[in-house]
Order: structure tokens, then C-alpha cells, then sequence
């Protein structure tokens, strides 16, 4: 276009090319979105975690914690990755667990790249082969991710492999500790190889999307199902009431919803212990993620069979 101009003017617009290069040049990195899936209780928020170096997805050992698509921004110097940690993948009648699964397979349209958790042993389940078909369809870039491995024999990782390229057929396998970080580097770095060149979508200071509110309202269902009975996490749900964020402290008001009466006796305690055990663990927490002193206040309500409700299940925001 300039080739026809004097050559001062030509030398004008090479120079004006090279500034605008320079200029623009640092805003296009590698982006794009990274979902993460599997079974229950396979590590996926705790990958997350460690992915990060933050405390996003709320981790406890009983499966289904994950309820919500959790968005997780990595920042990096040429990078911005975009995890999706998701619910479980499981079989089930439940209403409640048909919409996990749902909200689970439903970041299929959105990802560029897809990171399957496997737990560390055989045979590959027949959760982890319906995943795996239902990946294959999505025709995504397909990793398999081989997660625990700090708990098994280095011998026994080879045989796996060969199963997980045999009957999930993805394009790579990576054996990681999400509890270690063994493996995380390498991951991070094939990640980047693979994502398209684009924007960053987010601030390049933040590291997700959700809100206070949200945030703290998990952080309290987090400590419940820590400390609640085996059966009882599941009829589990938080809302959080008023949040006021004062200069020196947030004062924020967290009700816990049951399905039942005598849920709501065991959330409260004897004497009120287990709701003050389960305020003084979340307050930590929320102080730690606001910088600030919190008063938390939490109360419990009863609203019947809300998992099996669509309208409570909305006002929750998992429909």
C-alpha cells in the first residue's frame, strides 16, 4: 500500500506499523476455555485450587460438593486460561443430580480443551467411558488426567495408561497430583501449546467471576458438610442475606436451608455448638478472602424437599 509513496512517507508508515505492532502486540495472548470433568469426589476442585494458588472451589471428602460451573482465571504472562470446574458425572434419578450432570456436560459447548479426571486404578469405570463418548462427540481437545497419583505405585501407573489410550482414546494421558501439584507445570504448559491466540476475557487481576457474595456463601456450605453427617450435606443449601461492607469489617448474614425439622435440630447442635463450630471455621475463611474482620451471622431454615422442588431449586441458582 505505502510501496507507491516517496520514500520518506513509506518510512513514515513502516514506522507508524512498528508502533501500533508494539502497541497491541502484548494484548494478544493464548485464551480460551478449559473444562474440567469426571467422576464425584475425583479431585477436580482441588486441581482447581492448586491450578490457581487460590482457594476458589470449596473441597470436602464427600462427593457432590461441586453444585454450581465454577469459573477459575489463570493469568500468565502470555496467557489467560479459563478453568470450568464442574459437579460430578454420575448416574441418577434424583432430580437434584440429573441438573448437576447437566450443568457438568453442558460446558462441553463452551471449552476448547477438555481435562478428564481419572481416579488412579482399574478397570476405567463405565462413568469414565460415557464421559469419554460424550467428549468424543463434542469433537474438543481431549486430555485425560490420571489425578492421585501420590497414592499408588509408580509401577502401576503404565498398565493404566495403556487402558485409558485404549478405551478413552484421548490425545494425551498426564499422570498429576492435584494434592501435590506433581504434574501441574507440564499440564499448564501443554494447556498453553493448545489454546487458540485471543483476548484476555477478564481483568488481568482477577481470578474468577463470582462474586463476594457467592464466594461466601460456599465457604459456609464448605464448613456444614465438613462437619455434618454423612447423609445430611446433600439437603444442604446457603443463601446469603445481607452483606454490608463496612470500611474496617463486613457484617454479612448467611441463612443454611434443610428439607426437614429434625435437619434443622442437627445443623444447630446441642446448645447451639455445631452451627457456632461450623460460623467460627467459615469466618476464618471469609476474613482471609476479604481482608478484613467479618461478622457472620448464620441461621437455619426449613423448606420441604427443596432438592426435589424446580422452583426452590431455581431460587438456589442451580437451574
Amino acid at each position: 500500500m505505502a510501496q507507491g509513496l516517496p520514500r520518506p512517507i513509506q518510512g513514515l508508515f513502516a514506522l507508524l506499523a512498528k508502533l501500533v505492532q508494539i502497541h497491541y502486540a502484548p494484548n494478544m495472548l493464548k485464551s480460551g476455555y478449559v473444562a474440567i470433568l469426571g467422576v464425584p469426589n475425583v479431585g477436580k476442585s482441588t486441581l482447581l485450587n492448586a491450578l490457581l494458588e487460590e482457594k476458589l472451589s470449596i473441597v470436602t471428602d464427600k462427593p457432590q460438593t461441586t453444585r454450581h460451573r465454577i469459573l477459575g482465571i489463570l493469568n500468565r504472562p502470555n496467557s489467560q486460561i479459563l478453568f470450568l470446574d464442574t459437579p460430578g458425572i454420575h448416574a441418577s434419578t434424583k432430580l437434584i443430580n440429573e441438573i448437576y450432570v447437566k450443568t457438568a456436560l453442558a460446558t462441553l459447548d463452551d471449552a476448547d480443551i477438555v481435562l478428564h479426571l481419572v481416579p488412579p486404578r482399574l478397570p476405567v469405570s463405565k462413568e469414565d467411558l460415557e464421559i469419554a463418548a460424550k467428549v468424543q462427540e463434542s469433537k474438543k481437545e481431549y486430555l485425560v488426567l490420571i489425578n492421585k497419583i501420590d497414592e499408588v505405585d509408580k509401577e502401576k501407573l503404565l498398565p493404566l495408561i495403556q487402558s485409558i489410550d485404549e478405551n478413552l482414546k484421548p490425545e494425551e494421558v498426564l499422570p498429576i497430583s492435584a494434592k501435590t501439584s506433581d504434574g501441574l507445570k507440564k499440564l499448564i504448559s501443554i494447556i498453553e501449546e493448545s489454546l487458540p491466540e485471543g483476548p484476555a476475557y477478564y481483568p488481568r487481576d482477577e481470578y474468577t467471576n463470582h462474586d463476594l457474595r457467592f464466594l461466601t456463601g460456599e465457604i459456609v456450605r464448605e464448613k456444614a458438610m465438613k462437619f455434618l453427617h454423612q447423609e445430611l450435606p446433600y439437603a444442604l443449601a446457603t443463601q446469603v442475606e445481607d452483606y454490608q461492607d463496612e470500611a474496617k469489617i463486613a457484617r454479612i448474614k448467611v441463612a443454611i436451608y434443610v428439607e426437614k425439622d429434625s435437619q434443622k435440630g442437627i445443623v444447630i447442635g446441642a446448645k447451639g455448638s455445631m452451627l457456632k463450630n461450623i460460623g467460627q471455621r467459615a469466618r476464618e475463611d471469609i476474613e482471609a478472602l476479604v481482608g478484613k474482620k467479618v461478622y457472620l451471622e448464620l441461621f437455619v431454615k426449613v423448606v420441604d424437599n427443596w432438592t426435589k422442588d424446580e422452583r426452590h431449586l431455581k431460587d438456589f441458582g442451580l437451574l
